[in-house]
């Protein structure tokens, strides 16, 4: 009797044993299955990029002008398009630098942004500084930055190598001294104001002294440090010129009015470096579509936000211009379309 009293009871316990292993025999918790730490780290190894329509975006704009705001809208209409959340900031004229500083500092500190998007070479060198001074792994995508390896954004624009990429505006420079030629074919002095800290317009400088000597174009060069000495640097440039051409230099085109007033006044055409300057009274200028670049850096954005690396995304580089004529200034300036230009693009001065 004890003997199968013993049995019994061994045959019981085996049944609660086998019990417990089926049941998880978790002593009163809630069933959960449990995670290891090395479980933990194969689902993160695994675990795919978060949606993009769950970030959240940065947008730093250097000044508000009509090139750059053009820029921003082309951006909010690709993450728009993806339900992305962002947030702008705008540098005012009066200390664009510093706001940009500012503003970039702040987002780089907290972690809020999953991205930084930089409207120009100010405000995408101030947001790939902060974001390095914080010592955050966040990416910066530029746009409308001229010459980015200059700027010291990209180690090249095929490789960027930092955690850093975007859009390149390459003024097509070779076609805007042409339409400056075949307009005006007897001139031969080319005034030029630009921003001595700009890098990009360092390089376009550069480049438009080679290109105008092909036509034996000479380039006065008149340089400001900043757009208080505008007014004063286009008074000593005007006198000495036939004409005046823009850069995609911020200041310079954030001030374009005082330039137009004073060129007007004796004159002589200014030409413009995209298609707002001639509608507000540049007489013509190679121009690059601004809204199409702020749609493609989105898209290098949300492109980021999927997963892809900052750092091996190639710069896109956007050259393609279109050119385009004010008719209202050819008149005012007794000046006729040069029929190689006769199906350019043609605007009126706005009533801005």
């Amino acid at each position: 009797m004890k003997k199968s009293i013993k049995v019994i009871a061994v045959l019981t316990m085996l049944m609660l044993l086998v019990g417990c292993v089926f049941s998880g025999c978790d002593n009163g918790s809630d069933n959960t299955p449990s995670t290891t730490n090395s479980d933990a780290v194969a689902s993160a190894d695994t675990a795919t990029p978060a949606s993009p329509s769950k970030a959240k975006v940065g947008i730093i704009q250097f000044m508000p002008h009509s090139s750059l705001d053009n820029c921003l809208q082309g951006i909010k209409n690709a993450l728009d398009e993806s339900k992305i959340d962002y947030d702008v900031q705008v540098g005012t004229t009066a200390s664009a630098v510093e706001d940009c500083q500012n503003y970039a500092a702040r987002m780089a500190a907290t972690d809020e942004y999953d991205v930084i998007i930089a409207i120009a070479t100010p405000a995408a060198t101030s947001a790939y500084s902060a974001v390095r001074n914080a010592s955050k792994d966040i990416p910066v995508i530029f746009c409308a930055v001229s010459d980015p390896v200059a700027a010291k954004l990209v180690e090249s624009n095929e490789k960027p190598g930092n955690n850093c990429t975007g859009t390149q505006d390459s003024f097509d420079i070779a076609s805007q001294v042409s339409i400056i030629n075949s307009t005006q074919p007897e001139i031969t002095r080319l005034g030029v104001l630009y921003t001595t800290t700009e890098p990009n317009s360092l390089s376009q400088l550069a480049e438009l002294k080679t290109e105008a000597a092909n036509y034996g174009i000479e380039i006065v060069e008149q340089g400001i440090n900043d757009a208080s000495e505008l007014p004063t640097a286009a008074a000593n440039l005007i006198p000495q010129v036939e004409a005046i051409t823009n850069l995609t230099d911020n200041n310079v085109v954030d001030n374009m009015a005082t330039v137009l007033e004073q060129a007007k006044a004796a004159g002589i055409p200014v030409y413009g470096s995209e298609i707002e300057q001639v509608k507000k009274g540049c007489l013509a200028a190679a121009s690059i579509d601004y809204v199409a670049l702020g749609e493609q850096t989105g898209e290098l954005a949300v492109s980021v936000l999927g997963g892809a690396k900052a750092s091996e995304t190639p710069v896109l580089v956007i050259s393609d211009s279109t050119p385009v004529f004010n008719t209202d200034v050819l008149a005012e300036l007794n000046l006729t379309l040069p029929e190689a230009y006769a199906d350019a693009e043609k605007v009126t001065t706005s009533a801005e």
